[in-house]
């Protein structure tokens, strides 16, 4: 019994050893994609001004006929969070969208199924840029 649980415990080490080894020689290229995606969401969604600057979350305005909260900042010269938190949620809708028409094109063999994943790519991306253009048509004030 002794010799089975060594047996065991030698092959368990070897098993996380070489685990471990792969993982840390050389990532993934699904993980290195990953990373790059969401710094560059990051990015482009105004993270970095948001780390920069530390804006409001969002602002209570007086109406004449009562008070509102606003989300999106009306000017372009400056930004709430929400600004930030908006565009990287659309920004992500887009790459998910771009990503499910890619991953349409390796079901050849399932024309159903190809074209159900890329008419899902595309709504949303068409969402995330009628979105888009929609929030900078607020900030611009039309």
């Amino acid at each position: 019994m002794s010799r089975r649980v060594k047996k065991r415990i030698t092959s368990l080490s070897y098993s996380i050893n070489g685990f471990y080894r792969r993982i840390s020689t050389r990532p993934s290229a699904i993980a290195l994609s990953a990373i790059a995606i969401a710094v560059a969401i990051f990015l482009f969604g105004g993270g970095l001004y948001n780390v920069v600057r530390r804006p409001l979350p969002s602002a209570y305005v007086e109406l004449p006929g009562g008070g509102r909260f606003i989300f999106l900042y009306p000017q372009l010269s400056e930004q709430f969070i929400t600004d930030s938190i908006i565009a990287m949620i659309l920004y992500s809708l887009g790459i998910i969208g771009a990503i499910a028409m890619y991953q349409s094109t390796k079901y050849v063999y399932k024309p159903r199924q190809a074209y159900l994943m890329f008419m899902i790519g595309v709504i949303f991306l068409i969402i995330s840029y009628i979105f888009l253009e929609v929030t900078i048509q607020i900030k611009l004030g039309k």
